[in-house]
């Protein structure tokens, strides 16, 4: 489902006006290739994003999205990045701003496919033949597999 229901019940109440929104990217991997998608509303391919649910532990919101999304069963093993996003509005008008939690998700089983209308397909890559993403989207791929069990928080200036 693209929208969670508690967000569409919010939106009746505050219409299209900025929600501050826990997130995660789960970058799954599975030897040397990860496990991407292609979104169905703009094309790109990136690895599994989603929205936590209320009380929803981030990696375990990190695995529902990646079985969700993919039809693939996986854990997280490490959170490699807690950033937050840049200010987005999405092609409905709504604004959202998201506190981001990007996990390194190992695979545990299933192949992966299209299992639901956020994408329109899913493969593995190999790390060394990434298809084109953003900065933004390459850089929680590269810090997720990467070997520093170091988590990052992305500091940043007020204003």
């Amino acid at each position: 489902m693209p929208i969670p229901e508690f967000i569409v019940e919010l939106r009746r109440a505050v219409g299209h006006a900025p929600l501050w929104l826990a997130g995660i990217t789960a970058v799954t991997v599975r030897d040397r290739k990860v496990l991407l998608v292609k979104r169905s509303d703009n094309g790109a391919w990136t690895a599994v994003t989603g929205i936590l649910e209320p009380g929803e532990n981030p990696a375990d919101g990190a695995a529902r999205e990646v079985l969700e999304e993919t039809g693939v069963s996986a854990r997280a093993t490490k959170l490699a990045w807690v950033h937050v996003t840049k200010p987005t509005v999405h092609a409905n008008g709504d604004q959202a701003q998201y506190l981001n939690h990007v996990f390194r998700m190992e695979w545990l089983s299933g192949e992966p496919f299209a299992a639901d209308d956020e994408s329109t397909e899913a493969a593995w890559f190999d790390l060394d033949q990434l298809p084109p993403m953003t900065e933004n989207m390459h850089r929680r791929i590269t810090l997720s597999v990467s070997d520093d069990a170091r988590t990052i928080f992305e500091i940043t200036s007020p204003g």
